[in-house]
């Protein structure tokens, strides 16, 4: 019988350590790609200049200065949902606010945002990864696990900065290259 027991809890013990783990390295890839992502966001704010920041393509589309500035609220608003950390900012509306469209506005909420990610996601438990989180959005109620919401919070910025690629095209200016690595 105490051999059985032993078995069965080396077996239990073993596998929540590699579920430990792997949550653990899954939570610094996170971070890490959160790293290169706010590196490879800034690439493209660098590329535009100061006076092309209220570009935009035809009337029906934000600027350039909005896409970023949503990109940033979005990325603060969404990891704070699946983290459980603070939103960062005093308001979620600053997309439209005339005081938030300069550059060096832009540039302030979309590093503070990408740092907000990356200590949030440093310092959550990834043993939560799997843990459901249902937020009342616009569009209805969603219920994700953490991992997904990250996931689905990455997936935003990369759609919103692939974007604003197309707008420094029509700028005439040459985006970044991808940074995949």
């Amino acid at each position: 019988m105490k051999l059985i027991f032993s078995l069965l809890f080396s077996t239990c013990f073993f596998s929540v350590t590699a579920q430990n783990s792997f949550n653990d390295t899954l939570k610094q890839q996170m971070v890490k790609e959160w790293e290169r992502a706010k590196a490879y966001t800034q690439e493209y704010l660098n590329a535009v200049p100061a006076d092309k920041y209220g570009f935009r393509p035809v009337d029906s589309v934000r600027t350039f200065a909005e896409q970023m500035l949503h990109l940033a609220s979005a990325n603060a608003g969404l990891i704070s949902i699946c983290t459980g950390s603070k939103y960062p900012f005093a308001t979620h509306n600053f997309e439209k606010s005339l005081t938030a469209q300069s550059k060096d506005s832009v540039v302030y909420y979309v590093n503070t945002s990408y740092d907000f990610a990356i200590h949030a996601i440093g310092n959550m438990d990834a043993s939560k990864m799997g843990e459901i989180v249902t937020w009342t959005m616009p569009g209805g109620k969603r219920s994700e696990i953490r991992l997904a919401w990250l996931l689905k919070t990455f997936e935003h910025q990369t759609h919103h900065r692939g974007q604003c690629t197309v707008y420094i095209r029509l700028m005439g200016i040459k985006p970044p290259a991808e940074k995949l690595f």
